[in-house]
């Protein structure tokens, strides 16, 4: 008989370790991404307080149900998958030729671009993400400041940047564009770096912000005279009342340096049904002049099997015009949640951004530090808001509030923040 060879207590506690290295680039991000972080917080919060109603205007998450003209068609989709004449498999990577039409036709009429221009996907976070692998390592990029974490992470992961500077909470090698109340929440591009790739998000998340046709001309203007490529976020065009430009191909010459993506998620609801696009015209040109359209297509038909069949079919009923109609009509529910919170910090005496032209309210708190705010906030009244300086350096002294929530639920905060801040 064998003797029983007993762990040491030393060896139970030695994990295995494999000769594989982390990616630094990875270990360059010291702090978790800032979505999780928040519900974390907001997990110890709950069970600090157990019996305390939470309300969680802070996430950009929808809380609204699918219009029932979408969800029919998803459902008529999924049940036309069990009989033969209905089955569909894997479909083309780039998305339905009917949902690509459908796109051109609703949001890009008379502008120049067409279906072939128009790569379906799992949401614009994702295309986001597969925009990065097309760039490579080996380029510069520019973000607003404050702008979604997201593409700064990205561009960490891919190796773009530098290490991150403690001292003025900012990674090596981007260029940071600041937006402040002071320049209208625009970058002043004549003391921008010149940079290969600028991410612009109008309206912006988390300011509320959204470029004029001016200003639009101008960003225009200084991608083409540094020869660099625009990504032009624009996930919430259809918040806004403003008549500022809904595509950043509204303005001449766009075509050749842009970009555009966007989603159905803050529109439809679609934040876990999963469906976006992204618009990338035949005229824009690497240096070499080889076309960008090829390299993503790639890119997509290597990562990518394309959206979900049962999405797709959601995202043709979005566009029909009942389905636009009734997309509004959510759309128009969460403005007007905007339009309370606005209304409930002005009355309290702070200086409030955004919440006209996007579903977000950007509060100044000046001179105070944002995860401070964030804090108190939660510790006295069990409402969830958003750090501004999440989104970067420059949301230092904000906090980002979301029109995203039930109305009960939003009266309830707004009646908790004039509670802590009526003084």
């Amino acid at each position: 008989m064998l003797p029983i060879l007993l762990a040491t207590p030393q060896e139970e506690n030695t994990a295995y370790k494999t000769q594989v290295s982390r990616n630094a680039n990875i270990a360059k991000l010291e702090a978790g991404y800032l979505f999780p972080e928040i519900a974390r917080r907001r997990a110890e919060h709950s069970q600090k307080y157990p019996d305390a109603q939470v309300i969680s205007p802070g996430t950009g998450n929808t809380t609204e149900p699918i219009p029932e003209v979408i969800t029919s068609a998803m459902a008529k989709k999924a049940h036309a998958l069990s009989t033969l004449e209905g089955y569909s498999g894997y479909g083309a990577e780039q998305g339905e030729k009917l949902l690509r039409a459908s796109i051109a036709s609703t949001f890009y009429d008379n502008l120049g671009i067409v279906e072939d221009d128009i790569f379906v996907s799992d949401g614009a976070k994702c295309d986001i993400s597969r925009l990065q692998v097309v760039f490579g390592s080996n380029v510069t990029m520019a973000v607003q400041d404050p702008s979604y974490p997201a593409y700064v992470d990205l561009s960490v992961i891919m190796g773009q940047t530098g290490q991150y500077q403690k001292d003025v909470e900012k990674f090596r090698n981007i260029e940071y564009m600041r937006c402040t109340p002071e320049n209208g929440l625009f970058p002043d591009l004549c003391a921008v770096s010149r940079t290969d790739i600028i991410f612009f998000c109008s309206p912006n998340n988390p300011t509320g912000s959204a470029a004029t046709r001016e200003q639009l001309t101008q960003l225009v203007q200084f991608a083409k005279e540094n020869g660099s490529i625009i990504v032009y976020d624009l996930a919430y065009v259809m918040y806004m009342s403003d008549d500022n430009p809904r595509s950043i191909f509204e303005i001449p010459g766009a075509k050749e340096i842009a970009i555009e993506t966007s989603s159905f998620s803050k529109y439809a609801g679609f934040t876990g049904v999963r469906l976006g696009w992204t618009v990338v015209p035949k005229q824009l040109l690497f240096s070499d002049g080889f076309p960008v359209a090829k390299d993503f297509n790639r890119i997509v038909c290597t990562c990518f099997n394309g959206a979900s069949n049962i999405s797709q079919a959601g995202g043709l009923a979005c566009l029909s015009p009942t389905g636009l109609k009734a997309m509004r009509e959510v759309i128009g529910y969460y403005k007007k949640n905007a339009e309370i919170i606005v209304e409930t910090f002005e009355s309290l005496g702070f200086k409030v951004y955004g919440g006209k032209n996007a579903p977000y309210v950007w509060v100044h708190f000046p001179g105070r530090s944002s995860w401070d705010v964030f804090s108190e906030i939660l510790e006295k009244t069990h409402v969830v808001t958003m750090p501004g300086s999440g989104f970067g350096p420059g949301g230092e002294g904000f906090v980002r509030v979301s029109a995203f929530g039930h109305r009960k639920n939003v009266l309830e905060a707004c009646e908790r923040f004039k509670q802590l801040y009526n003084i």
